[in-house]
């Protein structure tokens, strides 16, 4: 075969990734929080660019100087207030009588809660902090034993079965039982082999089984009491309301800075008659305007979604999260002429407002089950028909994950496998027929 070399024309179709549209994706993924720093930071970069937060309230500096100078203060030590919080080791350390220790044992007290997790479990190692701090074993044993003491019970334990034998102590010292089993029988007694406890103990399974309800309401995580979280906020990125003419869907940008062109200074630079700096401000003028009409094409965008998926989901915002019926990215891209992906930004980290609560908007979206009907069903469906069937069920003899599927298929129509029952069951966070039952 002979190759011939040449140059060659070819036409070919390609698509172009200019930075503008770059931008206007990047501006459609965005939730709320982050579009409102995106401007921000592009206003620093481009001085015709004036980004006004909408939460602050107009200043009249001839009116409102001294009222709100004060306000301002009042404001300020009421935030001060508000944020006070106390770390686990200031919470710890104010429960003890610090006059009945030695400078020695305050100084091995604070080392060992500096080493107890947001759990409330000490992971240190106690031999290392004994040659650490040149204290002896006894000691750090002593102080340890001194913050088990502390509320909530259960803080400064090892491990699980120490944390919940702690609890158990304190609260029913005379219970043996439960101390017996927690201390000699915690592996079997956790993953429900009782059988074998009933006999080694010679006590009724129904003792057993009380003694685990018992232990069901203790709390293997004391440390979160005393750690405090920062409270996260969802703002809404759109809000459907009720009418008499039926849904309306809003945009929710109140919360959205306000951005605005600087005509002052633009004017100021123009009649300045210098090539390089209308060469500046015609880069500013076209960057500007590009982010104005992503601004625009991401509410369009957002609203359209958002209003097919009131659409689709007429009956969920009527009664209820259980009539979610199925929906996917590509069945509401096809019906608004967009492309899949666009719908996927469109609804990444946006929240919707309605009149049954907030939701995320991605959670309209759910994978079809098939039917023995010509109708399909989401999977939202049947996991809330395989909670309703836990929960009605006879806890003496639990449906397995087999009897779900049958169930489901002759009671709902549901065609689910046994291996999509066990993966719902756990994403609802319930356990398997064996550890869910009872003997009493």
């Amino acid at each position: 075969m002979d190759f011939k070399q040449g140059l060659w024309q070819q036409q070919t179709l390609k698509l172009a990734m200019t930075q503008e549209l770059t931008q206007a994706i990047a501006l459609l993924q965005y939730s709320a929080q982050e579009l409102t720093a995106f401007l921000e930071e592009k206003a620093l970069e481009n001085p015709l660019m004036q980004v006004e937060n909408t939460n602050i309230q107009p200043f009249n500096p001839l009116l409102d100087r001294k009222p709100r100078k004060h306000q301002k203060i009042e404001n300020e030590w009421i935030d001060q207030i508000a944020t006070i919080t106390f770390s686990l080791e200031e919470q710890l350390l104010s429960q003890l009588k610090l006059t009945s220790f030695t400078a020695e044992q305050l100084r091995v007290l604070r080392h060992l809660i500096q080493n107890i997790d947001v759990n409330g479990y000490f992971t240190g190692d106690i031999n290392e902090i004994s040659l650490k701090l040149a204290v002896p074993l006894d000691i750090i044993e002593e102080c340890i034993i001194v913050i088990q003491t502390l509320e909530p019970a259960g803080i400064g334990a090892s491990s699980l079965q120490e944390c919940l034998l702690i609890q158990v102590e304190r609260e029913n010292p005379d219970n043996d039982l439960a101390q017996t089993i927690l201390t000699d029988f915690f592996v079997p007694f956790a993953e429900k082999k009782w059988k074998h406890i009933s006999k080694e103990l010679n006590v009724p399974l129904k003792a057993i089984q009380e003694v685990f309800d018992r232990i069901q309401k203790l709390n293997p995580r004391p440390g979160t009491g005393l750690v405090q979280d920062d409270t996260r906020y969802i703002i809404p990125d759109a809000i459907v309301e009720w009418a008499k003419e039926g849904f309306i869907v809003s945009y929710c940008d109140d919360l959205l800075p306000r951005v605005n062109f600087n005509d002052q200074y633009y004017k100021k630079l123009t009649s300045a008659n210098d090539s390089q700096v209308s060469r500046f401000l015609q880069e500013k003028v076209q960057d500007f305007q590009w982010i104005m009409k992503s601004i625009e094409q991401r509410k369009e965008t957002l609203t359209k979604v958002v209003a097919k998926i009131v659409e689709k989901q007429t009956a969920f915002f009527q009664k209820g999260p259980q009539y979610l019926v199925p929906m996917t990215m590509k069945e509401v891209s096809s019906e608004l002429d967009i492309h899949e992906s666009t719908v996927s930004r469109a609804v990444k980290e946006k929240y919707m407002q309605t009149p049954i609560g907030t939701y995320s908007l991605k959670s309209f979206f759910t994978s079809t089950i098939q039917t023995v009907s010509t109708e399909n069903t989401s999977s939202s469906q049947v996991k809330n028909a395989i909670a309703n069937l836990i929960q009605s069920e006879n806890k003496q003899k639990p449906l397995s994950d087999q009897d779900i599927v049958e169930n489901l298929k002759h009671s709902e129509g549901f065609v689910v496998s046994r291996r999509t029952i066990a993966k719902y069951r756990e994403q609802l966070g319930i356990a398997s027929s064996s550890k869910r039952k009872r003997f009493d």
